[in-house]
């Protein structure tokens, strides 16, 4: 419990602004993470990479779509050809056989047509359906870049508060640090690495490092403990840091 350190109690009591310090720059620290991390960024990059997924997938089925398009509309153009052809042809002949026959491949080239220009208004529909499907996923597509864009100013502008803060924070403990002994800042410092806190207060008994009341032995050995001496809370293992300084900062 006892470290063989002394240090005034003033001193000691100072250990307290710069738990404090700590304690900010730990926070900042996780408030930083947690927005580099972004929940709400990932959500929406997720998002995104989904609905490029579906636009590129879509452009596939579009140009599929206007690709067949294309030759139903060249083998409408043929059979045309060939009913103009027939058709030249039958007002030519004087032979009735020939006639005949070019009658029925008209008819039959018609109906050829008709199916073809069935098909063709099928895909024609299909592909006005998919256009839609495509209009829509780029609109949404365009809606989450630009919540990507405002999500990620938002973080920046968070972020860059944050690092202002961590800075100020930095200077404050670096001029604390240079007015504390060496060694009290060291045992500070390795108490705080060991066990996440370095000093805290011991109000009524209790260790605000470990809210635990200290047991009866331990509480008469802090409290026949020099006031200049200092000590461990023999739960959390940080300063202790006590007197009524410390109890009215509570």
């Amino acid at each position: 419990m006892s470290t063989g350190i002394t240090a005034p109690p003033s001193v000691q009591l100072r250990l307290l602004d710069l738990q404090a310090i700590d304690d900010e720059l730990g926070r900042t620290a996780g408030h930083a993470r947690r927005l580099r991390a972004g929940t709400e960024v990932a959500a929406a990059e997720a998002e995104r990479s989904r609905l490029r997924r579906e636009a590129a997938e879509q452009r596939g089925v579009l140009e599929d779509l206007r690709t067949r398009i294309g030759r139903v509309e060249a083998d409408v153009r043929t059979v045309e050809q060939r009913m103009d052809r027939d058709r030249t042809r039958l007002a030519a002949t004087a032979s009735a056989k020939d006639a005949q026959g070019l009658e029925q491949e008209i008819a039959s080239l018609t109906r050829r047509r008709s199916a073809l220009e069935d098909d063709e208004l099928a895909l024609m529909e299909a592909a006005e359906v998919a256009e839609g499907r495509s209009s829509a996923t780029a609109d949404a597509l365009a809606e989450v870049e630009q919540r990507l864009t405002a999500l990620a100013t938002d973080r920046d502008d968070a972020l860059a508060g944050l690092q202002r803060q961590q800075a100020e924070a930095g200077e404050r403990r670096t001029a604390l640090v240079a007015e504390l002994p060496a060694d009290l800042v060291a045992l500070y410092d390795r108490q705080r690495t060991r066990y996440g806190t370095g000093a805290a207060r011991l109000i009524g008994g209790v260790s605000q490092g470990s809210n635990m009341a200290l047991t009866g032995a331990d509480l008469a050995q802090v409290r026949a403990a020099a006031p200049d001496a200092v000590v461990l809370d023999p739960e959390s293992n940080c300063i202790l840091v006590r007197g009524a300084d410390a109890e009215a900062r509570g």
